[in-house]
């Protein structure tokens, strides 16, 4: 441990182990953080997934979106996004609308139920949020979005 309290890297210095470092602690961070995440919606019979989904229909509104436009928007991109809201559907979350002048367009909507689901989800994901999070200052997270966003765009 370093005068932090924080684990020594295994790696060297070099700019290589030091990237091989960053990469593998963005994934570990993000292992731990979604693993907390899948267990808390567990008991509302939800996935990561299925409420990322559910959010991004509650976001779109009345207007709703197309299939491709949820799998878009995704946090991380999901092979058969109308499987997914298959799911999301047979659970009353989610219903199809098709569009009476171009019958091939499908939009998805939140179902009152959907919104009904999130709302009771809202308090206890902010709580898992504070408990994953709440130890950093607002310094430093918004350092660490920056850093992730900055990551993520020079790719």
């Amino acid at each position: 441990m370093d005068t932090t309290g924080r684990a020594e890297s295994t790696y060297a210095a070099d700019s290589k182990s030091l990237k091989q470092e960053a990469f593998l602690q963005c994934l570990r961070t993000a292992g731990v953080l979604e693993h907390a995440v899948a267990e808390g919606l567990k008991p509302y019979g939800l996935t990561p997934t299925q409420y990322n989904a559910l959010r991004i229909l509650r976001g779109a509104g009345e207007k709703g979106l197309c299939r491709n436009e949820v799998g878009a928007r995704m946090l991380n991109p999901v092979p058969d996004a109308t499987r997914l809201l298959d799911r999301l559907i047979a659970a009353g979350h989610v219903v199809k609308c098709q569009n009476p002048a171009d019958r091939r367009y499908v939009t998805a909507r939140i179902t009152p139920k959907g919104l009904e689901l999130l709302a009771e989800l809202d308090e206890p994901v902010s709580a898992m949020h504070r408990q994953q999070l709440g130890h950093m200052s607002d310094a430093e997270l918004r350092r660490m979005a920056d850093l992730l966003e900055t990551a993520r765009t020079r790719t």
